[in-house]
């Protein structure tokens, strides 16, 4: 197997729901295991996701697990997640979706450089980053 990055998300309680709505948006394959699976069936987290993985036709790859009891997390902090592309319609359509429900910071549209560009933080707190490449 080849190395690979792939973002790898904390949530506050909701990656189950979180996870479930990037498969709604881009498709693919969603593996979930509770820590409730990994021995510890009684604890109050017993539900809650250790490790999800989305993986999609497209080849992206998407993690993300609940924080662990104990441990705090602030969505948003230092990162963004960056879509890029040339295609159009697939583009816009991701963005629809991630937006729907959360903030526009910068709305999708053409930009000095001449792309197509906008940021979003969805409705789970994560930022994103939709670049549309356009021909010059």
């Amino acid at each position: 197997m080849a190395s690979r990055l792939n973002p790898y998300l904390t949530f506050n309680g909701d990656a189950r729901q979180a996870m479930e709505f990037y498969k709604e948006v881009f498709g693919g394959t969603l593996d979930l295991n509770s820590y409730g699976e990994f021995g510890q069936a009684d604890a109050p987290n017993a539900d809650k996701i250790m490790h999800g993985m989305l993986e999609t036709a497209g080849g992206f790859t998407l993690m993300g697990a609940d924080n662990p009891p104990g441990m705090e997390s602030e969505q948003g902090g230092s990162y963004s997640v960056s879509l890029s592309g040339d295609d159009d319609a697939e583009l816009r359509g991701y963005w629809e979706k991630l937006s729907e429900g959360g903030s526009v910071s910068v709305p999708l549209e053409k930009q000095m450089w001449g792309d197509v560009f906008g940021m979003c933080t969805d409705r789970f707190g994560v930022p994103w980053m939709v670049n549309i490449s356009t021909e010059t």
